[in-house]
């Protein structure tokens, strides 16, 4: 009351007085607007900063995911940062800086791998022969607590080189598979081709030439279809592939899943005695079988099966040539003592990876069993083990 008869009206957002409730109504009216407007910007501003934080994780997210695919690339050898012959001329220099390796030693060692690499063969310096006969003479003659034994044909142990340290295994056990079965005559005309142990860079493209023919595109377009000149790692697809397109009847055999306590895998142990003792059921203690070597394959490395012992306990105990193990080391098992044998033998508590794969050789393929099989490895390849 202004003292008179007029009326008053309070605006309720500010405590203004009008004295028409015509003006008050534009007023308040003009809050509301105010308060929209402002409502407005903040939601924008809001939507504006939600987007730039956005922006910045996914820039960050895809830097990371770059670094990760460049570090994947370097630790599988698909980095372009050169094959076997780069690796084996920077380790041989990095020898020489360091006074471990004399110059003249450096040029004789880089012209006969170079001729080798001409040739396509394996310099045969990282092998040793004759540690199967070995083998089968020491459980002739010792080790009391091994019921039986069964032993591989004949196996060369290959060791990885200033060449192919770090990711030749896949290559390495190859070889020695491959040495296996060039003793057997059951795979003359498959290997006919092949009279001595081909090198790493020569393996590479021995697989190229089996991708060309159809074999696994999956698998060779990981490698965007080239080995060679590479230091990529090769697994048990691979190995399939090469073997099968030289008419050598194999298969692979998936453990995806540990099958006993604490992640061991008593199948794979059970596969490879049922693999050994079919067809030589005899009663001898020491059985030296015609079943080549086994390709054992983890994540990360790869090994070569050459036997299996049955210990009077019933336990299983598998024996395997490491490409990792040096031909120094090697060379104990050739004076048969059981000091040497620890290098081989691995027990179920041994073997606790989560998957192992395996691909085992049983064989020979006709031409048309060949282009069967080539059409069934654009598919699937192996069998898996429940």
């Amino acid at each position: 009351d202004a003292g008179n008869d007029e009326q008053l009206y309070e605006c309720p957002m500010c405590s203004l007085t009008c004295t028409n409730i015509q003006i008050l109504q534009e007023h308040v009216d003009l809050h509301f607007e105010e308060h929209r407007l402002s409502e407005g910007t903040d939601l924008e501003l809001a939507q504006w900063l939600q987007t730039e934080e956005d922006n910045r994780r996914r820039s960050e997210e895809e830097k990371r995911e770059r670094e990760d695919f460049k570090k994947l690339q370097k630790q599988y050898g698909l980095d372009n940062s050169g094959g076997y012959k780069q690796q084996f001329l920077r380790n041989m220099e990095r020898e020489v800086n360091r006074g471990r390796m004399q110059p003249f030693e450096y040029h004789k060692k880089k012209a006969d791998m170079m001729e080798c690499l001409a040739f396509g063969i394996d310099d045969g310096k990282t092998k040793t022969s004759g540690v199967i006969k070995a083998l089968c003479n020491y459980y002739h003659n010792e080790n009391k607590d091994v019921r039986r034994v069964w032993l591989s044909t004949g196996v060369d142990h290959f060791h990885s080189s200033l060449g192919d340290r770090g990711w030749g295994c896949g290559y390495r056990n190859f070889q020695m598979l491959l040495s296996s079965l060039l003793q057997n005559s059951l795979y003359n005309d498959c290997l006919k081709d092949i009279t001595l142990i081909p090198s790493i860079p020569k393996i590479q493209s021995m697989i190229e030439d089996a991708w060309r023919e159809g074999f696994d595109p999956n698998g060779a377009s990981h490698f965007n279809n080239r080995l060679h000149g590479s230091k990529a790692w090769i697994g048990a697809c691979e190995i399939y592939s090469l073997l099968t397109s030289l008419r050598i009847k194999c298969q692979i055999i998936d453990f995806h899943k540990p099958t006993g306590p604490m992640g061991t895998h008593p199948r794979l142990f059970e596969w490879i005695l049922r693999y050994y003792s079919t067809d030589n059921e005899g009663g001898a203690k020491v059985v030296c079988t015609s079943k080549p070597p086994i390709y054992l394959q983890h994540q990360g490395h790869s090994r070569t099966i050459v036997g299996i012992e049955e210990k009077k306990n019933k336990t299983l105990c598998l024996l395997l040539f490491d490409p990792g193990c040096p031909s120094q080391e090697m060379q104990k098992l050739l004076k048969q003592t059981s000091d040497g044998l620890r290098l081989l033998r691995k027990f179920v508590g041994s073997l606790k990876e989560k998957q192992y794969q395996i691909v085992a050789v049983d064989g020979v393929l006709s031409l048309e069993e060949k282009a069967a099989r080539c059409r069934a490895s654009q598919v699937l390849t192996s069998e898996k083990i429940p």
